[in-house]
């Protein structure tokens, strides 16, 4: 019996001797070397994690003592040791999630997967549990990159403010988020590791400190005054004590008796304390120690020996498709700079980086910083091109309305992994970004159907300099290419069944695949249909109510939520233009969805050809009977009393 299998909770990993816990360690980063390169997921995050998290369940008294995980990606070792050991089917449908997950353990307590939040989380809980009259200690763990992100210093910020409430944070430093963290904070840390850099690192403190509320110019002040004992001897627990924060570190992440030793000790203290462990991402397994690009952060399946596929590729991927293509622009345009927020690489901006490296700008985990900057770009004569996953466009929603639009900037968004993204979960599906920027006003949003309209819709997208664009398009696979037979305004006819078609598709992105099948499936069961693309799905093209006037049924199908997105638009903009046509909205449920395949969610949700075929079919043979069919050379006028279903 291996010593892992005989863990089934933190309780029987501190009733085990200290000088078995190195073995444990060992068996640890063998059972996750093997599931994870089976089954895909975060493999060099958790190999860097692993004396750690042992530690932090050896000290603490989960689920009693709160854990939080930063982001959570690195929490499977933390799943192993409270009893979850079946990976067989890690992040897929009845698998174990690859985040923190409440439905699976009471260990788990945030499972919101977005970065920098854990401060936050713990400060709330941490004044939870002073009102509440209880003393158990709250324990945040995040990364250095994460504390890139502006969000976590708003939350030290308050922390530093309550200096008799047991809050312990585990600063988990290894360079990384995705690649090597990057900015003034990581420069920082890095002074910390080699207690140097005292220069780097006050002038580092006027900047930061003195922007900082409540606290900020009292603590510069007292830091500027003690400079020449700095000098003397620096001290890196310098800037973290004198913003109220006990420090204690750096510490060797993986040297089990120093963490306990520190992380008992940060237990007793009281107060907040911060715990600086310096990890290896990767460790123990060379091959990911050795890759400079992200440490092996996120891996397909793969030999673990060969680290080659297991499956062949699939063909090109759609960031892929959009990297090359930006590479192209950035070419023929001086003007084209790119901007993401520590996703240089899952973003597809490597190669532009490479080639222009003086127009490529790495903000780290700071999507706000990310959007606002950008508009300055454009205010001083650049086309910035800012790419990130869709989910994470949310947070910087208020900058894109207030910082880019108002303002009538070019700067173009390009949204990766819009839609479903499956595997990674609910807080990870691109779902939301129809709906959210529906309501900002001049934004043009374009969504691809295929390779050749993401490379299209990419240049008109970066000619625009009077307006934000947004170009969307999902993970996975690029299909093949989907021609349109004619093109009515900016709208692309694909398919027609015949000579007057009863039913208008309209397909947004990818959807049009979906479309295509079901309204081939559709004339089997005796209805007509027209297939179209709006291509730039807001503001909705003129041309689409008055295509809509010569049918007698919209059927409008998105990869996004249902409530307020493109389908929404189109029935505004039907019954603005007084078009009497009924309405139905096929999309994405209003509900975080649960990880599994993206095809699979996409069966479930009816966003396939079979399903949109049937619920069409079903709203026809509902709807059609009761209707004369209009007079299709002329809109049909009349309030539009059937819509978005």
């Amino acid at each position: 019996m291996s010593l892992l299998s005989s863990v089934t909770s933190p309780a029987d990993l501190r009733a085990l001797p200290a000088a078995e816990l190195p073995r444990l360690a060992d068996e640890i980063r063998d059972f996750l070397i093997d599931a994870v390169t089976r089954t895909g997921g975060h493999l060099g995050p958790n190999l860097g994690v692993v004396e750690l998290t042992i530690a932090l369940h050896r000290v603490f008294d989960s689920p009693r003592d709160r854990i939080v995980w930063d982001t959570g990606h690195q929490s499977y070792v933390h799943k192993l040791l409270t009893g979850r050991q079946d990976f067989s089917r890690l992040r897929a449908r009845g698998g174990l999630s690859g985040y923190p997950s409440r439905a699976e353990s009471e260990h788990d307590l945030v499972e919101n997967s977005h970065a920098s939040t854990a401060l936050s989380y713990a400060d709330g809980l941490a004044k939870a549990n002073q009102l509440l009259g209880k003393n158990d200690p709250v324990v945040a763990v995040i990364g250095d990159g994460a504390l890139t992100g502006g969000l976590a210093w708003e939350a030290l910020n308050n922390i530093a403010d309550a200096r008799d409430r047991p809050l312990v944070i585990v600063v988990n430093d290894n360079e990384r988020s995705y690649a090597r963290t990057i900015g003034g904070l990581a420069n920082h840390l890095a002074a910390l590791r080699t207690t140097q850099g005292y220069e780097r690192f006050l002038s580092w403190g006027k900047e930061a400190l003195q922007r900082t509320p409540v606290v900020g110019q009292p603590i510069f002040d007292a830091l500027h005054g003690a400079k020449k004992g700095f000098k003397d001897a620096f001290a890196p627990q310098g800037m973290f004590e004198d913003l109220g924060l006990k420090y204690l570190g750096p510490i060797d992440g993986h040297d089990l008796t120093a963490l306990e030793s520190a992380l008992t000790k940060a237990r007793g203290f009281g107060g907040p304390v911060i715990v600086h462990c310096l990890t290896v991402k990767g460790r123990g397994y060379r091959p990911a120690e050795q890759d400079e690009a992200d440490r092996f952060h996120a891996v397909n399946p793969i030999d673990p020996y060969t680290c080659l596929p297991i499956a062949p590729s699939a063909g090109v991927s759609w960031t892929s498709v959009f990297g090359d293509e930006l590479l192209a622009v950035g070419a023929e345009r001086p003007d084209v700079v790119a901007i993401t927020a520590a996703m240089l690489q899952p973003v597809g901006l490597a190669k532009f980086a490479k080639a222009h490296p003086e127009r490529t700008f790495d903000v780290g985990i700071a999507e706000q910083h990310a959007v606002t900057s950008a508009a300055g770009l454009a205010t001083g004569g650049l086309h910035p091109v800012v790419a990130v996953y869709a989910t994470f466009l949310n947070r910087a929603f208020d900058q894109v309305l207030m910082d880019v639009a108002l303002h009538k900037l070019g700067v173009t968004f390009v949204l990766d992994r819009s839609g479903v993204t499956g595997n990674d979960g609910a807080s990870h599906n691109g779902m939301w970004d129809l709906s959210i920027l529906q309501v900002v006003p001049g934004l043009r949003l374009a969504a691809p159907r295929d390779a050749d309209q993401l490379r299209a819709q990419l240049r008109e997208a970066v000619e625009v300099d009077d307006a934000p664009t947004v170009v969307r398009f999902p993970k996975g696979t690029v299909g093949p290419a989907v021609p349109a037979v004619e093109r009515i305004g900016g709208v692309d006819v694909l398919l027609r069944t015949g000579e007057l078609p009863e039913i208008l598709l309209v397909a947004v992105g990818t959807m049009a695949g979906a479309a295509l099948d079901a309204a081939r499936l559709l004339l089997a069961e005796g209805f007509t249909a027209t297939v179209v693309d709006p291509r730039w799905v807001k503001p909705v093209d003129p041309a689409l109510p008055a295509l809509a006037a010569g049918h007698r049924l919209v059927v409008t199908v998105e990869d996004n939520g249902r409530t307020g997105g493109v389908g929404t638009a189109i029935a505004q903009a039907l019954r603005d233009a007084d078009v009497d046509v009924p309405v139905r909205v096929l999309g994405l449920p209003q509900e975080f969805l649960g990880h599994a395949a993206r095809g699979e969610i996409l069966e479930e949700t009816g966003l396939t050809g079979t399903g949109v075929a049937a619920q069409t079919a079903a709203f026809a043979k509902h709807l059609l009977p009761a209707r004369g069919l209009p007079d299709r050379g002329l809109p049909n006028r009349g309030a539009n009393q059937h819509h978005a279903g």
